[in-house]
């Protein structure tokens, strides 16, 4: 069988000595491609949250993956929402535009099935001034690698990418090879983060995503759209993080479906955000969450801007 690689003819950019390179890199795509699974990938360990419901990430998230020669700035951005577009996800649209102005390069993000107005729509706000690769993302889900070669013509003809990187963002397949054509395209300029850091968001950020997410995997269509999680206090004692969350939904109907009979289905989800978040923040976590009501939050600038958005 021919290689894959050899196939979408990518080019093949080997890594050399010479002058530090920096700069930022802006995932984007239409939802549910997979942008934040790279992300995760690429940095070795989990930060930005995943699950199967559209548009999961709703921050500019800037991932920080440090090289003896580069460091790159990842920037994990919002799907691009076209359904429901309240002022919550007017805002997620606009972080989207915004960032694309502001970086380096920008990864394209695709998964092997036919252009679509979504991804039309996406490519309509990238700038042929900007390096831009198209990385097709979930090959391993594919049976015939050859099925792939329409789809990228059908892209190469609606946008001039520079490059064609081929991937499998959940088998950590092709990354090495995706840095180093990412590389070509970064300024040479010292580092801005110091090598240890992995992103700029504090813990306070992370501890309520990570509640989101689960909210979001172990719910999944039941839960609506709009919910979002508010970290009311955040105490660190000696060694142990002490961190109360409060689930907000924009229904009274909605809080039997989070907190479940005799409050199993809370509990999992508290359980399961404390696991994941000891495993990032390197340290035991007392985790209490609770679930209140704010009608109409996801339209309402103050709550948005209260809870961070």
């Amino acid at each position: 069988m021919t290689d894959i690689n050899q196939e979408l003819e990518v080019k093949a950019v080997t890594a050399f000595d010479g002058p530090f390179k920096c700069g930022t890199v802006a995932i984007v795509g239409r939802p549910n491609v997979g942008k934040s699974t790279l992300l995760n990938h690429i940095l070795g360990m989990k930060l930005a949250i995943t699950s199967r419901k559209a548009q999961t990430t709703r921050h500019r998230l800037l991932g920080i993956h440090t090289t003896d020669d580069t460091q790159y700035l990842f920037v994990d951005t919002p799907g691009f929402q076209q359904k429901h577009l309240n002022a919550l996800n007017k805002g997620l649209n606009k972080t989207v535009t915004q960032v694309l102005t502001e970086v380096d390069v920008v990864l394209f993000v695709i998964e092997p099935m036919k252009l679509g107005d979504a991804d039309r729509k996406v490519l309509q706000l990238l700038s042929d001034k900007t390096p831009t690769i198209l990385v097709v993302n979930k090959l391993d889900l594919m049976g015939d690698k050859g099925n792939v070669l329409p789809l990228i013509q059908d892209f190469d003809l609606e946008f001039p990418f520079s490059e064609i990187v081929p991937v499998s963002a959940k088998k950590s397949l092709n990354l090495d090879e995706l840095l180093k054509s990412i590389r070509t395209y970064l300024p040479e300029q010292a580092a801005m983060y110091s090598e240890d850091e992995l992103t700029d968001k504090n813990e306070r950020f992370l501890a309520a995503e990570l509640v989101r997410e689960k909210i979001f995997r172990l719910l999944g269509d039941e839960i609506p759209y709009s919910v979002a999680v508010e970290v009311e206090k955040f105490e660190v004692v000696g060694k142990l993080r002490r961190i109360f969350c409060a689930i907000i939904v924009d229904k009274e109907s909605q809080k039997p479906m989070l907190i479940g009979k005799n409050g199993e289905k809370l509990k999992q989800i508290s359980t399961e955000a404390r696991q994941d978040m000891e495993k990032l923040f390197g340290g035991k976590v007392y985790l209490e969450t609770w679930v209140k009501v704010k009608g109409g939050w996801a339209d309402d600038a103050r709550a948005l801007k209260s809870l961070g958005y």
